[in-house]
């Protein structure tokens, strides 16, 4: 893009900057509404949304364009078809005893077609131009609304006897008042930022430090596979250990890999060893944190309440992004957002670890009449 249409890494920035700011405010909104009408209809709009906003991101010439489409179509697309809709769908449809594995293997079929993915999309933009590549991705969006049916938690969501508006209202109000949510916010807020970070910014980085772009093509596919084992692990050890320490763990893995990598000369091997252990630790926040909201809070309005704690995971991942390419276009080099990240997944560990994991109904159920 930067090539093609002369636009600077700070406008690339700034669109995908946004891009996860709208997905982060409008997660709630979106969460609730599957939590009211089922993950299938928020599902397909999604789909259109992202079509739409791939077809723009490969068409416009401007920066505005590329904020309009990049940004806000394809942000506001993402809240519909990833993890706070269809993580609440398949709570709600697993068994109980089940849940932790149902929601690792979600994740892991996730990861092993985002690992299929990258050089597919490398395939298309070496034969196509990255254009055409947009748009036939833009085209398999659409076809995926075939698949939202599958998701179809409506069945539950009506054999609940309570009242969706007030339940709603009191589940969120809960959630406010619990020191634990509020904990799970501050350290997805590095998680976000770490993730956007190096998303957007790390095959730039290896390119300043003269490796072919081979090589991160290379290492985004290894975070794509390694993503996909790390979240079916994640999900899996949530059942056998409690998840506060298990996400406090990730956060030190992934923050201890971000320092020895920056400590090592930048070699091809290091990067394949940083992207396999990032990879790893990549995404299995996102299955441990909405089974720690279900454990504390349960799963009737599960998509609400994590799209407001995906709210501060995207506000770092904003950051991020943003703040990446302007500490770069500013100094000319990335270092400063290297020891930002590291600073943050230090203080994600110690976020974690003093959560109350109890279930609020267990509690009340403890306190004396």
């Amino acid at each position: 893009m930067v090539g093609s249409r002369g636009w600077s890494r700070g406008d690339i920035s700034l669109a995908f900057g946004l891009q996860t700011l709208v997905w982060g405010i409008l997660q709630p909104l979106t969460g609730a509404l599957a939590d009211r009408f089922g993950a299938t209809r928020v599902i397909a709009i999604g789909c259109v949304c992202y079509a739409a906003g791939l077809l723009i991101e490969s068409t416009t010439t401007t920066p505005l364009g590329l904020v309009v489409g990049a940004g806000l179509l394809v942000g506001a697309a993402l809240t519909a078809t990833s993890f706070g809709v269809v993580y609440g769908a398949v709570a709600r449809l697993a068994q109980p005893s089940r849940r932790g594995w149902t929601l690792g293997v979600a994740g892991g079929l996730a990861g092993v077609v985002q690992f299929l993915l990258v050089p597919i999309a490398q395939f298309g933009i070496s034969t196509t131009g990255w254009q055409w590549t947009l748009q036939a991705i833009a085209v398999a969006a659409l076809v995926l609304i075939l698949v939202a049916p599958s998701l179809n938690d409506r069945k539950v969501l009506q054999n609940s006897d309570d009242s969706v508006r007030e339940n709603m209202l009191d589940a969120v109000k809960a959630a406010l008042r619990h020191r634990g949510f509020w904990l799970l916010n501050l350290g997805f807020i590095s998680c976000g930022f770490q993730l956007a970070f190096l998303r957007l910014h790390l095959p730039a980085y290896l390119k300043d430090d003269g490796l072919p772009s081979s090589v991160a093509v290379t290492a985004i596919a290894l975070i794509a596979l390694s993503n996909a084992i790390g979240i079916y692990f994640c999900g899996a050890l949530g059942h056998i250990f409690r998840r506060k320490y298990l996400l406090a763990t990730v956060y030190a893995f992934r923050t201890l890999a971000m320092l020895l990598f920056v400590l090592v000369p930048v070699s091809p091997l290091s990067v394949y060893l940083f992207t396999s252990v990032m990879g790893l630790t990549w995404l299995g926040t996102v299955p441990l944190t909405s089974g720690v909201l279900a454990q504390i809070f349960g799963v009737r309005y599960i998509s609400t309440l994590f799209g407001l704690v995906f709210l501060g995971h995207q506000l770092g991942g904003f950051l991020g992004a943003w703040l990446g390419g302007y500490i770069y276009e500013t100094t000319h080099s990335y270092s400063a957002t290297w020891f930002i990240s590291i600073v943050l997944g230090v203080a994600s560990v110690l976020f974690n670890i003093p959560i109350n994991d109890t279930s609020i109904e267990d509690r009340l159920r403890a306190q004396p009449v």
